[in-house]
């Protein structure tokens, strides 16, 4: 008797374990399979009136971490090739001694990018966010997404479903620690999930307010 009841928890803890797994990597094979040829090189990516820069955290003094730096250098790199005319940069600003788009401005201002093609969202909470207030609040139709390659499925997933047509960008200009790029990568699984729920059965609306077209022909 106590044989048979080890054996059915054994196989139910087997099936719990198996269908825990699949929850868990569905997702991001699912968004690694819809990014597949909509990444490209900053040489090769076909021109977007707008480039999004994602947020990606800042130092206690309040200058951009590597990978935060890396986006922008990406995005100003397309500025000046002529592949957009505006960069849109979102990123998180709810405290006053936290605020990454300014963050990001002064890093582009530093690299030459003119500060009228620079657009900032200071209610970019989340990359769910960005991709919502990019449409819904700065009327982007188009865009090219510049990110890490561990986070640009995710972001290339969640702009399209939310009506952004977008491509990507990767940023990955220097070499991250395996740790680091380890922590980034398991993060993206949750992540992931979220992001799912969100854009399929949630629907949650992010911070909003006025419409501020970013181009002219966005009336």
């Amino acid at each position: 008797m106590f044989k048979h009841i080890l054996k059915m928890f054994l196989k139910l803890l087997f099936t719990l374990v198996i269908l825990g797994l699949l929850v868990l990597f569905v997702p991001r094979l699912v968004t690694g399979l819809y990014a597949h040829g909509r990444s490209y090189t900053a040489s090769e990516v076909p021109g977007r009136g707008v480039a999004i820069v994602f947020g990606a955290g800042l130092w206690r003094d309040g200058s951009p971490t590597p990978v935060l730096e890396d986006r922008v250098t990406t995005a100003a790199n397309l500025f000046f090739a002529g592949k957009v005319e505006k960069l849109l940069m979102s990123g998180d600003n709810r405290f006053v001694e936290y605020n990454e788009p300014e963050a990001m401005r002064q890093k582009a201002l530093a690299l030459g990018v003119p500060d009228q093609a620079i657009v900032l969202d200071y209610a970019g909470r989340r990359s769910y966010d960005t991709c919502y207030r990019a449409k819904a609040i700065f009327k982007v139709d188009q865009a090219i997404l510049v990110t890490q390659a561990f986070h640009m499925p995710r972001v290339l997933y969640l702009c399209n479903h939310l009506g952004v047509e977008s491509i990507g960008v990767v940023s990955d200009l220097q070499y991250y620690r395996k740790s680091t790029r380890l922590y980034w990568n398991i993060r993206e699984l949750p992540a992931t999930i979220a992001a799912f729920w969100d854009v399929h059965i949630g629907h949650p609306i992010p911070v909003l307010g006025d419409p501020i077209p970013i181009l002219p022909e966005n009336p």
